[in-house]
């Protein structure tokens, strides 16, 4: 009868007796544990051994073969979690004498995974072959070795040399491709599953864990925004798909918040054998959102600038055309017209300090006044709440003022030495969020004031120029005292 299996097996009992050499070695190289075939054919004792590292435990020279060897083979291990294998290795050891005996050995190292599926430690089984390797030096030096022995050896060798050499290939495939400056992916089979992703396409997708699951799972907000169906269609059809400034909404990191990017890339079928459907699908690209929005801002400005020099040369073609007439001094005209235009360069230079973002209510009157009025800066009071205008009621509003300070010089309270300007304001929030702002401007002290029998452009420009740009009302009031300019006007305010 055959016995029946033990319900358990003492793993911890049958690696101490295993007549096969075993050690274990963990991530640092520091020796865990080892059996008592691995100390006979070291001849060293366990508490010599447990704790130290490798190299400290079996000395070696870094830059000899043998360490670099040895070393390379652990670090694969521990960094692919595949299996590695050294066919032939030569590795001294001291003997209790002192004396260091030459050996060979042949080496296999199997990585010992983690719960999470993560290297914990190297199992490395060791093969003691110099008493093989002496027989074959022998059995050379005398004409006796046979073909097959040395062919043997030679394949062995040439097997070692192949392993390492591809190894070095494939590590450094795989640095490249981890470093490539651009999104790369593969996308594998009818499922679309990602098997490999590069460090910028991981950044894309907000440092998700992608390799190993599916395109609709790692990443199922491009599902309807057809990116599945045109990996489908890629795949089936053989075609690659190139993409110039497609936008896509991924998830940022840590978040289900949604952010557009733009990218450029190729979808390249990936073709195994000719004649047959793709096996996969080889993704590449680059994320040129940044550009984009630089090219889409460029274009912005261009539309902008072209906006501005239009309304600025409506502008100057209005003060031309009122400032000139058949009947006004050609002097007097040139005149008005210089300084219209000192006023409108003023209110420019204002917003251009502010890249035309808009100007300050408080700096535009005072900068306006100054420009105008010069030394009689002074006898003017400017008082109200500083709000910030956009750029054209700036431009709007200086040229009002102007016009004020230029009729307060000819014929109003600046004409003479003794009259002051009393300038302020309110703003208050109205309605869908506008301010309401109430404008006076007062003059006192000057020459009796009278209405005039017409309009100048002057008092048209404010009464209608002014009431267009602000969407206000404007009242002048002629009074003997002096003349009193109300704005009421309602506007948006500069972001």
């Amino acid at each position: 009868m055959t016995a029946p299996p033990p319900k358990t097996i003492n793993f911890e009992a049958l690696f101490g007796a295993s007549p096969n050499p075993y050690v274990l070695v963990a991530p640092d190289l520091s020796l865990v544990a080892m059996n008592d075939a691995y100390l006979a054919a070291t001849l060293r004792k366990r508490e010599d051994l447990v704790g130290r590292t490798m190299f400290e435990a079996f000395p070696s020279d870094p830059t000899s073969d043998s360490y670099q060897l040895l070393n390379a083979s652990l670090a694969r291990v521990f960094e692919t979690g595949l299996p590695d294998e050294i066919a032939l290795i030569r590795y001294d050891i001291p003997l209790p004498t002192g004396e260091i005996e030459q050996r060979y050995w042949s080496a296999t190292h199997t990585p010992m995974l983690d719960p999470e599926g993560k290297v914990a430690f190297v199992m490395q089984h060791t093969v003691d072959v110099t008493e093989l390797q002496r027989l074959r030096a022998i059995a050379s030096d005398a004409g006796r070795a046979t073909r097959a022995e040395t062919d043997v050896y030679r394949r062995a060798h040439a097997v070692q040399e192949t392993n390492l050499s591809l190894s070095a290939e494939t590590q450094q495939l795989r640095t490249l491709f981890e470093q490539a400056p651009g999104f790369v992916a593969v996308v594998d089979g009818l499922e679309q599953k990602f098997t490999m992703a590069n460090a910028a396409y991981r950044r894309l997708v907000g440092d998700r864990d992608i390799v190993g699951k599916t395109v609709k799972e790692a990443l199922p907000e491009v599902v309807d925004q057809g990116f599945v169906q045109l990996l489908h269609t890629v795949r089936t059809s053989g075609e690659p798909f190139i993409g110039r400034g497609v936008r896509v909404f991924l998830k940022a990191e840590d978040s289900d918040q949604l952010e557009e990017r733009v990218l450029d890339f190729i979808y390249q079928p990936i073709i195994a054998h000719p004649g047959k459907e793709a096996t996969g699908i080889f993704v590449q690209g680059h994320d040129v959102t940044e550009q984009y929005r630089a090219e889409e801002h460029q274009k912005l400005l261009i539309n902008e600038l072209n906006h501005r020099v239009k309304n600025t040369l409506s502008i100057v073609q209005a003060l031309a055309m009122q400032s000139f007439s058949d009947t006004a001094d050609p002097a007097t005209s040139r005149q008005a017209f210089d300084a219209r235009l000192n006023a409108l360069s003023a209110a420019h230079n204002l917003l251009t300090m502010q890249n035309w973002e808009g100007a300050g209510l408080v700096e535009t009157v005072r900068a306006s006044v100054s420009a105008t009025a010069g030394a009689n800066v002074s006898r003017f009071t400017i008082d109200g709440p500083d709000i910030s205008l956009p750029a054209q009621t700036a431009v709007s509003l200086a040229m009002a003022i102007h016009e004020l300070c230029t009729n307060a010089i000819k014929y109003g309270a600046l004409s003479n030495d003794s009259g002051t300007v009393d300038v302020r304001w309110t703003a208050e929030k109205a309605e869908t969020e506008m301010i309401a702002l109430t404008f006076v401007w007062t003059e006192d002290g000057g020459p009796t004031v009278t209405a005039p029998d017409r309009r100048g452009f002057g008092t048209r420009l404010i009464e209608r120029g002014l009431s267009a740009e602000l969407r206000s009302k404007v009242t002048m009031d002629f009074r003997p005292e002096g003349l009193r300019c109300i704005i009421l006007a309602k506007l948006t305010p500069a972001e």
